[in-house]
């Protein structure tokens, strides 16, 4: 028999208040092992460990590569640096972003899921997209438990909303009530680990070692989902469809993930990458040519510099249509086409409101 002793936690925008309060919930005596991804910038230093250990009874630490694991400890992943599991140690590495994201909330849970299935405790907090959804169905599928901050407690609720979208889970409550929950459910013993198939199996693992290693191509990634005509928006690289229940993911030979709604988040701001280069490129076109209108007029060839006056005429019209092209041109997602109905949220977070109260009785 294993206790529940395996807490992932990811958190995005608004999420930082929500993980403090839950660190102060957790009593001193705690024995469990808590693995965190916030997304912060990569460029600069990060005061988590520092204000996360002032805010409780534990000590929370950026682990080293290969560090071994001590019950109590709490383990944040460092900037641009996915943070995954390995038996009994840390891994720290920069393996290729997911959703845009290093580290990664899905890489960790995914990581933690495989290693450890019924023994871990996924907990997803408020942020913006939706990085943590296929982790936590991981999470969910290798017989863990799923908890999300409840949307209607969260100050962007994008994260715990997909969640409710894709995963069955487990428990919707206020961040107040988590710190106990799972101290709860870390008392329950649990010996029964999921049944999956050998393919479900092989793309899990693979998934691991791609996040650890960067070499997808080589692990064989485009034989695990169905070729796509679309390409990568941070490398160009051929992307493969994966399935998961119902959550559509796409990966590319070089490692690279993305949900769909990640997916076309990076491909509207390529265009629009694409649309300021493009303007560029016509603005330096406009001032060779008048230029060259300048040179002419000087050597006394004033129908040549008529010529070249007037393809800079032109091009400037071209570019003012590129230019309007630039500043309408939107970035777009899931959450900024579709904003979910409130009462799919509202029904979705009292269902298991439900469930949580006949589970506690």
């Amino acid at each position: 028999m294993t206790a529940r002793d395996i807490v992932v936690i990811g958190a995005s925008a608004g999420g930082i208040q929500p993980l403090i309060e839950l660190i102060q919930s957790l009593p001193e005596d705690f024995s469990g092992y808590i693995f965190i991804v916030v997304h912060i910038p990569p460029h600069s230093p990060s005061q988590l460990p520092e204000i996360l250990t002032c805010s409780g009874s534990l000590k929370a630490v950026h682990p080293k590569d290969g560090e071994k694991l001590k019950q109590g400890m709490i383990y944040i992943a460092p900037p641009d640096h996915h943070l995954l599991l390995e038996h009994d140690h840390a891994v720290v590495r920069k393996g290729p972003k997911e959703n845009r994201f290093r580290p990664s909330i899905d890489a960790l849970f995914r990581s933690a899921a495989y290693e450890f299935g019924p023994r871990v405790i996924g907990v997803v907090l408020s942020g913006l997209l939706n990085d943590g959804t296929s982790g936590l169905w991981s999470v969910k599928r290798m017989n863990g438990i799923a908890i999300i901050q409840d949307p209607n407690d969260a100050d962007h609720d994008s994260m715990p909303v997909s969640v409710l979208e894709y995963v069955d889970v487990d428990y919707s409550v206020p961040k107040e009530e988590i710190g106990p929950l799972i101290v709860g459910l870390m008392k329950e013993k649990i010996s029964k680990k999921a049944a999956i198939s050998k393919s479900e199996k092989k793309l899990l693992q693979m998934e691991v070692k791609i996040a650890l290693e960067d070499n997808a191509f080589e692990k064989g990634i485009l034989d695990m989902g169905e070729l796509t005509t679309f390409t990568c928006p941070e490398c160009h690289g051929a992307l493969v469809r994966l399935l998961e229940g119902k959550i559509i993911r796409f990966r590319c030979h070089t490692g690279h993930a993305y949900t769909a709604s990640a997916l076309l988040s990076g491909i509207t701001e390529s265009v629009e990458n694409t649309l300021w280069e493009t303007m560029r490129g016509m603005e330096e076109a406009i001032l060779l040519l008048n230029k060259m209108a300048e040179q002419f007029t000087k050597a006394g060839q004033l129908s040549d510099a008529e010529l070249f006056k007037k393809k800079a005429d032109m091009t400037a019209e071209k570019a003012r249509i590129i230019h309007e092209s630039v500043f309408s041109q939107e970035l777009l997602s899931e959450d900024k086409i579709v904003k979910k109905p409130e009462n799919i949220k509202k029904s979705k977070h009292k269902k298991h409101k439900q469930n949580n109260k006949s589970d506690r009785a």
